[in-house]
């Protein structure tokens, strides 16, 4: 049986530790801001977005890699005989999904997987391929069931301020506007037959107390849950939100583990700071 790589585009947001721990490789996205390219995760952090929006009012546009990128990420491995097992950002998100398959038709042993999903709503994804590699699972059967399980994850985040989703032609400015002066949090949930986004319950007040309602409306509007581990994962927002979020899931279930991850730059490019999710799998 060859051996396997597991590898994942970096809008997985898994940190370095996570990455070590499950012995994950991730392909970065890029990210154009103003007249240069960087690439997410390696040489640009979220707080250099924020930053120069700050001071020059402009955000980045960020792309997948090309199927040729993905073909000479893919071959280092590949001539030295391993399968490979990617997850992919959602294909309703990114043409990420599409280059890494055509990267796989031209070399072979690679299994793309379209994770339907975002940030450590593909991590989760990531995690549990981690899982069955180690269990000694072969490569195409690993994708698989990693399709099957992709339709389990749950994954939604509540977006403190609209600016940056107006900045970036996701919502008119009238309904930022409207949203900000009213000091309304949507959620945003993912749709993971799609990848497709939609907006849920919109709450009103202070983000501390709207965090608490959301982590208590997402656990418990569910009897099915998969209690090994759940994310909460942010784009960049204080401690005391962090806590408030992993006292509430304390208070409901029983999880095994708790992360907690920053998001990256594709994905903070788009929802801005004191964005703030939870995501877990379902049964």
């Amino acid at each position: 049986m060859k051996k396997i790589i597991l590898s994942a585009d970096s809008t997985c947001d898994l940190d370095d530790c996570l990455k070590q721990r499950y012995k994950v490789h991730c392909q970065p996205l890029h990210i154009n801001l103003g007249n240069k390219q960087y690439e997410d995760g390696v040489n640009i952090t979220p707080d250099d977005i924020y930053d120069t929006y700050e001071k020059q009012r402009i955000l980045p546009k960020t792309s997948a890699p090309n199927p040729k990128e993905y073909i000479d990420y893919f071959k280092q491995w590949i001539d030295q005989g391993y399968e490979v097992v990617h997850i992919s950002l959602g294909s309703g998100l990114s043409s990420s999904y599409q280059n890494a398959c055509i990267a796989a038709e031209e070399l072979g042993n690679i299994y793309p997987v379209d994770s339907g999903n975002l940030s450590t709503g593909m991590g989760l994804l990531v995690i549990e391929a981690a899982e069955r590699i180690a269990k000694g699972m072969p490569a195409a059967q690993i994708s698989e069931e990693i399709n099957q399980l992709k339709l389990k994850v749950q994954a939604s985040f509540v977006i403190d301020k609209l600016t940056y989703l107006r900045e970036g032609g996701r919502c008119s400015a009238i309904a930022a506007f409207s949203a900000n002066l009213l000091n309304i949090k949507p959620c945003i949930e993912v749709d993971p037959t799609s990848g497709n986004m939609n907006v849920g319950k919109k709450y009103r007040g202070a983000l501390s107390k709207t965090l608490k309602r959301y982590t208590l409306d997402k656990l418990n509007e569910r009897s099915d849950l998969k209690l090994d581990r759940i994310f909460i994962t942010h784009s960049g927002t204080s401690s005391e939100n962090i806590d408030i979020v992993k006292k509430t899931i304390e208070e409901v279930a029983d999880f095994k583990e708790i992360l907690v991850t920053r998001a990256g730059c594709t994905i903070s490019s788009h929802c801005g700071p004191n964005t703030v999710g939870v995501l877990f799998v379902t049964k």
